[in-house]
């Protein structure tokens, strides 16, 4: 009989295990099915990897989310599910694009240096040296993902299915070209979409203007952007305002441009901030514009793509960059007497989610999909019970952004990514309408492949809120529009991993944690344990360390356990080890270990993986090492060396999703006849 070392070293096990897993090929659902001997192949469960960045390193946020998929799909995998855990990664179209540029900033050139042609070489020669990174980090945490079907979004089939999206779309009618406000980034030179924004809170100021109406009345408005006045074409009020009842069909002089403008009522319009009335640029403000069509407005350009200002403004004006403008405007009106006050004001301002650069609004030509019917499908898969969320108040986030959506920009002015597929465009598409065909794609549509008729649709879907209407929301309309079926059936909206101080973790502002640090100090299994551990209902997690350093002692718990079992069952003959053990029934541990099952059963159906792991945690710990085996200690009778290994043995099976490394090392020693890898045996009933 093997005997283990005297202590447990995740150094000495985890490479060697996971290479036995791979030279197995138990990741594969076929051979997995097959080794287990399994004829049962018609239950399928898959999950499709939410695909990382190829820019992305492996952070606390990505790794709880990795052992969540991982205590599912091999729970399944030994359930005898015919198992399929699909991974990928993105090629992230903004975010790589700004990462080979720095990198050639710190050579002294720019893209536009290279030119198009040689800049996507660059990329693609960045990718292949960097973009499996993340994928390798999952490995080292002990992701069972089925590696031969790793895909790429911008891989060769990839491409073709994203064309025939965009094709579909085209044909029915749902994608168009137009001229509309939208978000734009000034340092990527791209437009954006709402759902890309990050709002910061900054502090301001609330400039109140006076526009005269004759040479002794004025209206007063509000305003935090004072540099767009220059292309304001009316004034609004509220049309139940009773203030400035009198003052609607009137006009005012714009001051500065000395231009008449009116001065209209729309509902738009918020009585309460400011003073109520409001300068309209329908150039530059997405309210504004629709004040402007309702009224037949004119459009005025006062702000480009680069974030200066146009010749549509005073000469005084012309090429300034924003908050230069805003400066002389600012002087200039107070030199006028027409700055009524100024007050201290803190507003949300959107930022690009990549650079952090403030986004502008302004009119681009770009390309839309129109959303009514495809919202229609997602709402209905979620109202029908097709698709579930849990926690279950995820719903309304998804159904609210639902109700009000507004047609999706698809067209980014970028160099890397799919590009549109009309000749003549130069733009691409947001990384998101790649993405959002991610569960079917990646399973080879639009080919009628084996592996898209057994494995579509999936199962489950583990992500973050943060992305609920940018990816999944996306997924299930296309998966409806493509495939005629939801995606998947469960959407679990794992935890948002934060401090314990409750702050959101920064790699830049040293608040963040490697989960690779964590596991090159106390293994992988530790780490997995102590982050299931901290998994609760609530959607902030505060990461405590202490729980990792917990999981270690467990770890060391359970093999010091192992090896007390295996030297009392030293002198016991194999057939005497596996005789039937129905008759232990009776035994109050064996009784234990049983509501232990039918609970971790339950916990892992309801996502409760925390909950899982404290039960599993509470019987190893105190029912079987701090009771029986110390009672065992003292009889040292057959029977009891018989519980003992069976208990071990059936224990080791409910670990191995949370702790697959150890359990798998320690399993592999155990006295059974006809063993299979644990990682195969069947799972315990």
């Amino acid at each position: 009989m093997e005997e283990l070392n005297k202590s447990y070293d995740p150094k000495l096990v985890e490479d060697k295990i996971y290479q036995f897993w791979l030279e197995g090929g138990f990741f594969s659902p076929d051979v997995a099915l097959a080794k287990a001997g399994n004829p049962n192949r018609n239950k399928t469960f898959t999950i499709c990897l939410p695909p990382p960045n190829v820019t992305g390193e492996l952070h606390m946020g990505h790794a709880l989310n990795a052992v969540v998929q991982d205590i599912l799909i091999r729970q399944k995998r030994m359930q005898g599910f015919k198992t399929l855990w699909v991974p990928g990664t993105d090629h992230a179209g903004i975010a790589t694009q700004n990462v080979v540029e720095k990198k050639l900033k710190k050579e002294g050139k720019s893209r536009f240096d290279l030119g198009k042609e040689k800049f996507i070489e660059e990329i693609w020669a960045w990718k292949e040296k960097y973009g499996n990174a993340i994928l390798n980090q999952l490995k080292r945490l002990g992701a069972s993902c089925d590696w031969s079907r790793t895909r790429f979004t911008m891989d060769e089939g990839y491409i073709k299915a994203v064309e025939a999206a965009f094709m579909h779309y085209y044909k029915k009618g749902w994608i168009y070209r137009g001229k509309r406000v939208v978000n734009w980034c000034t340092r990527c030179g791209t437009s954006l979409s709402d759902l890309e924004l990050e709002y910061k809170e900054e502090g301001g100021n609330l400039w109140y203007i006076k526009y005269p109406i004759d040479k002794e009345n004025y209206i007063t408005v509000a305003t935090t952007r004072p540099e767009t006045m220059l292309g304001d074409t009316a004034v609004a009020v509220n049309p139940n305002d009773k203030r400035y009842k009198a003052l609607v069909g009137k006009k005012v002089t714009l001051p500065l441009v000395n231009k008449e403008i009116p001065i209209v009522a729309d509902r738009l319009v918020d009585q309460e901030f400011g003073t109520g009335a409001v300068k309209v640029t329908p150039a530059h403000n997405l309210t504004d514009q629709a004040i402007g069509q309702e009224h037949k407005l004119e459009t005025v350009e006062v702000i480009n793509e680069r974030g200066r200002m146009t010749d549509n403004v005073p000469v005084l004006y012309q090429g300034l960059k924003v908050l230069e403008a805003r400066q002389k405007v600012v002087e200039d009106l107070t030199q006028l007497g027409l700055l009524e006050k100024v007050e201290d004001y803190v507003h949300q301002v959107p930022k690009c989610y990549r650079c952090d650069t403030t986004v502008e609004l302004i009119p681009s030509l770009q390309w839309f999909l129109k959303m009514e019917e495809l919202a229609k499908a997602a709402v209905k898969a979620v109202k029908t019970g097709q698709v579930k969320f849990t926690p279950r108040r995820w719903e309304k986030l998804y159904l609210d952004w639902l109700k009000n959506v507004k047609d999706w920009c698809i067209s980014r002015q970028l160099w890397w990514g799919h590009k549109i597929p009309i000749n003549g465009v130069d733009d691409v598409l947001d990384t998101w309408f790649s993405s959002a065909l991610w569960p079917f794609a990646a399973l080879g549509w639009p080919k009628e492949t084996q592996d898209l008729k057994t494995f579509y649709p999936g199962n489950f879907l583990a992500t973050d809120r943060g992305i609920i209407n940018l990816w999944v929301t996306r997924m299930i309309f296309s998966g409806e529009e493509f495939m005629k079926k939801v995606p998947f059936q469960n959407v679990y909206i794992n935890a948002t991993v934060l401090t314990r101080e409750g702050k959101r973790m920064s790699k830049s502002l040293g608040t963040g944690i490697d989960p690779l640090g964590l596991v090159d100090r106390y293994g992988a299994d530790a780490t997995r344990f102590g982050i299931a551990y901290q998994i609760t209902e609530g959607q902030d997690l505060k990461f405590i360390e202490d729980n990792i350093v917990m999981g270690r002692k467990f770890c060391n718990k359970l093999w010091n356990a192992a090896r007390f079992v295996l030297m009392q069952t030293t002198d016991l003959p194999i057939s005497e080890i596996h005789s039937n053990l129905r008759g232990f029934r009776k035994s109050l541990i064996v009784k234990k270990l049983n509501q232990t099952i039918r609970s971790v059963n339950k916990n892992l159906e309801n996502f409760e993986f925390g909950q899982a792991a404290h039960t599993l945690y509470d019987f190893f710990w105190h029912d079987f090492c701090d009771v029986y085996i110390e009672e065992a200690k003292k009889q040292n009778d057959d029977e009891s060396k018989k519980i003992l290994l069976y208990v071990l043995s059936t224990s080791l099976k409910l670990l191995h999703p949370i702790i697959p490394f150890i359990t798998e090392e320690i399993y592999q020693k155990l006295p059974i006849e006809n063993k299979k890898a644990l990682i195969i045996e069947e799972w315990p009933k």
